[in-house]
């Protein structure tokens, strides 16, 4: 996402320098950023489900013991999860149709079935973050623990066997 954005920039950048010093404009500039901004939009879903850092009300919560949390997060990533796993067939469709339609962008000729994979893409992505967050607080539900990632997990695991040896 990061060279995404900078990408974006820099083509920007060179957009405003064509138009104010050379006096000419770029074409293909304001598409391909377009594009690189609806990739970039799509992939941060993805990675906010990883990191857990979408906006949300955590106060009642708190009110809840470990295990309590953890099934409350169980119930709230199978709501997640049926959601994307609702919206994958038709971003499926509407990306077949793109592809059956052989559209093409206007300024760089860029097949649209490129830019129309993003939300297909994304999608399937948070399915598998949210998979992996489910496990995570399925392992917090039954060992009365709160893990927030895969690494605190093993970090423990390992700490228990080296006490153990």
């Amino acid at each position: 996402m990061i060279s995404l954005l900078c990408g974006m920039a820099v083509i920007m950048m060179i957009q405003i320098c064509c138009r104010y010093v050379f006096g000419t404009s770029l074409s293909w500039s304001e598409e391909i950023t377009r594009y690189m901004f609806i990739w970039s939009a799509f992939l941060s879903i993805s990675l906010c489900t990883k990191l857990t850092i979408s906006i949300r009300i955590d106060a009642l919560i708190r009110l809840f013991s470990k295990r309590g949390r953890a099934l409350v997060k169980i119930f709230n990533l199978t709501v997640e999860l049926a959601f994307f796993l609702y919206l994958i067939p038709y971003a499926w469709h509407y990306l077949m149709s793109t592809i059956e339609s052989g559209q093409v962008s206007p300024a760089c000729g860029i097949p649209m079935c490129f830019v129309q994979s993003a939300p297909l893409v994304c999608f399937c992505l948070c399915c598998v973050r949210i998979l992996e967050r489910w496990f995570l607080q399925w392992q917090n539900f039954r060992q009365n623990e709160e893990y927030r990632n895969w690494q605190e997990l093993r970090d423990k695991q390992r700490k228990e066997e080296v006490c153990q040896d």
